[in-house]
């Protein structure tokens, strides 16, 4: 048994000399899997153990989707006013600044054109860390701003929706949002521009309410949650049970919401050959 006795009395490591396990080495998912970090990075941030996609933000997608990660941002100074001067456990422009502080990012959507497998597209895509992805008149200027681009330069549009639905702070200013993304949609359809909707986890309230549901494809990510009110105010409003996993993509496909689902592996090649098939051009490979 003198392998197991210490050569030396005492720990002779420094403390400088020790070794930590570096923060974020490992992501759990929800079923309890362990991924190391690094693998999840490497496959598009879904678990690889379970298929769970991770919630990202507007970086990763835009690295996912545009070739090379190239591409030329809109409107990056654009930010929320406080005409309502609202203010709950804090005033509302303290709540953007921390938010802005927390996240690096001005709002809840960022928008952009680049190449993707070779030809422009415009994509909005929604950050749900700032605030919950909540949808106020930033995030509805920018995402009209972005369709009068693609309706101008003739440019398929994209919207990734990620959020908890419209910015109470701004109260009745962010459900005119709602009207407001839902003509610049309805214009691009007169002009016969693609839009593509992917909605991905969580995508409720008044982003379902508007353009997360008027795509010409309206796609989703698997086990996203997708709806507009949560189970018990929609239990109470119809006074009926509710089937197990109502809210969930792969729900929503069995009964018609959506066209498909997409694995974000093949997220890029899918939404461009969609793009394709629409405007009846050949498949890119």
């Amino acid at each position: 048994m003198s392998w197991f006795k210490r050569k030396e009395k005492g720990i002779q490591t420094t403390t400088d000399q020790k070794k930590d396990t570096p923060k974020g080495l490992w992501y759990k998912s929800p079923t309890g899997k362990i991924v190391d970090t690094k693998e999840l990075e490497q496959n598009f941030y879904v678990s690889p153990e379970d298929g769970y996609h991770v919630r990202i933000g507007s970086k990763e997608y835009f690295e996912i989707l545009f070739d090379d990660n190239k591409f030329k941002e809109f409107d990056t100074k654009l930010e929320s006013k406080d005409p309502l001067k609202f203010e709950d456990t804090k005033k509302y422009p303290d709540r953007l600044k921390a938010a802005q502080e927390k996240t690096n990012l001005k709002d809840a959507v960022r928008t952009a054109v680049g190449k993707s497998n070779g030809k422009d597209l415009v994509i909005a895509c929604m950050d749900f860390a700032f605030i919950g992805g909540s949808m106020g008149s930033v995030v509805g200027e920018k995402i009209a701003r972005a369709a009068d681009y693609s309706l101008k330069k003739k440019i398929p549009f994209m919207i990734i929706s990620k959020s908890g639905g419209a910015r109470m702070m701004e109260a009745a200013l962010s459900l005119m949002q709602l009207a407001k993304t839902s003509v610049k949609l309805a214009q691009l359809a007169d002009a016969g521009i693609p839009y593509i909707s992917l909605c991905t986890d969580p995508t409720t309230g008044g982003t379902t309410a508007s353009f997360a549901m008027l795509g010409d494809i309206t796609i989703a990510e698997p086990g996203a949650l997708i709806g507009f009110a949560g189970p018990r105010v929609v239990k109470d409003t119809t006074g009926q049970e509710l089937p197990e996993g109502f809210q969930t993509s792969e729900f929503l496909l069995e009964h018609g919401f959506l066209d498909f689902i997409t694995h974000r592996k093949n997220l890029k090649n899918k939404v461009n050959l969609y793009i394709d098939l629409i405007t009846n051009q050949p498949l890119r490979v």
